[in-house]
């Protein structure tokens, strides 16, 4: 039996949301157990008379808006900071929230702990491309100041994360840029490109903004200020595209009609947007799976961002990342 903690005070739903996800999740996994990390009077009730559920009370939680590293550290009993100690006790083998990614990532990295030789761990999330293949993106926000050297170790976690989780026999990884002459960007750009052409055979030069939703490369690594800067700008954009259809349907009849005829599609390419069939973005770097929701969440996404956590702990990700590494530093 798999034990993943989940997050019932995590991102802006109501914790029942949360709760109808956890409940999905164990419908469709005979061996899944959660322990269920909330409010006492919403998690006792919810748990009470299934051996697959286990409580876990919590006082507090942390909101959207507090500093993370402060609220990790005067928030003991928030369900963030249980979670992740229960995974570092053992009560858990991995952690799925939709709350405060820094939270997260503080709470994470201090309570699950980094895998020997990780400096930081990065946020990875695996983008749609116009190709067929997904491209994994890191890192989108965990670490905003990034050295040289630490830019090659997200090279080497994201080509890890490629092959384990996409399949991907030897993955290319190029770097975020503002042009793909190796000349182009800014002094942190062009020494995060020295860093990494020295790295391996498998670097293949800058890509361009252009390239996130191509399916061109197999990884693409930045800083997390770049990163999530880009990311938001895709959201941002498929929010725009999605609320234009919208009025221009209630406009005219025939755009109407249309519409409702893509309807279907454009579901397909929103979820493969919001990266939710994959659990969300996950913590490359720890020493178990940590999964990252989006706080605007949905059933749907509790339910396949615990399975996936729970998929991750099962094939043994954690390892497999060590491992390649390891053997991409040789």
């Amino acid at each position: 039996m798999t034990t993943i903690c989940v997050d019932v005070m995590g991102g802006d739903c109501e914790p029942q949301v949360v709760l109808d996800g956890i409940a999905e999740a164990l419908k469709a996994d005979p061996e899944l157990r959660v322990l269920v990390a909330g409010p006492e009077d919403v998690v006792a009730p919810f748990c009470a008379g299934d051996d697959r559920l286990v409580a876990l009370p919590c006082t507090e939680a942390i909101s959207m808006d507090e500093h993370p590293a402060e609220a990790v550290r005067n928030k003991k009993d928030s369900t963030i900071v249980r979670g992740c100690m229960a995974v570092r006790s053992g009560d858990a083998d991995g952690f799925f929230s939709a709350g405060s990614t820094g939270a997260i990532f503080a709470a994470s990295t201090l309570g699950v702990g980094r895998i020997k030789g990780i400096k930081r761990p990065a946020l990875a999330i695996a983008l749609p491309g116009l190709s067929g293949r997904k491209t994994v993106m890191l890192d989108l926000g965990a670490n905003a100041d990034v050295r040289p050297e630490m830019i090659v170790q997200f090279a080497h976690m994201g080509r890890a994360y490629a092959r384990v989780v996409l399949g991907v026999d030897d993955p290319r990884v190029a770097l975020l840029s503002n042009g793909s002459e190796e000349t182009k960007g800014s002094e942190l750009a062009l020494s995060y490109h020295e860093e990494l052409s020295g790295a391996g055979d498998w670097f293949a030069g800058n890509a361009e903004g252009g390239d996130l939703l191509a399916g061109t490369y197999d990884v693409i690594v930045t800083d997390g200020f770049t990163g999530n800067v880009a990311l938001k700008s895709l959201e941002g954009t498929a929010k725009y595209i999605i609320g234009a259809l919208k009025r221009v349907t209630k406009e005219s009849k025939r755009a109407a009609a249309g519409a409702l005829m893509l309807k279907p599609a454009l579901k397909d390419i929103a979820r493969d947007l919001s990266g939710d069939e994959l659990g969300g973005a996950i913590l490359l770097g720890l020493k178990a799976p940590v999964l990252i929701g989006h706080g605007s969440t949905s059933v749907d996404a509790i339910k396949h961002g615990t399975l996936a956590t729970a998929a991750a702990v099962r094939g043994g990700l954690v390892d497999k990342i060590a491992q390649a590494i390891i053997s991409d530093n040789d």
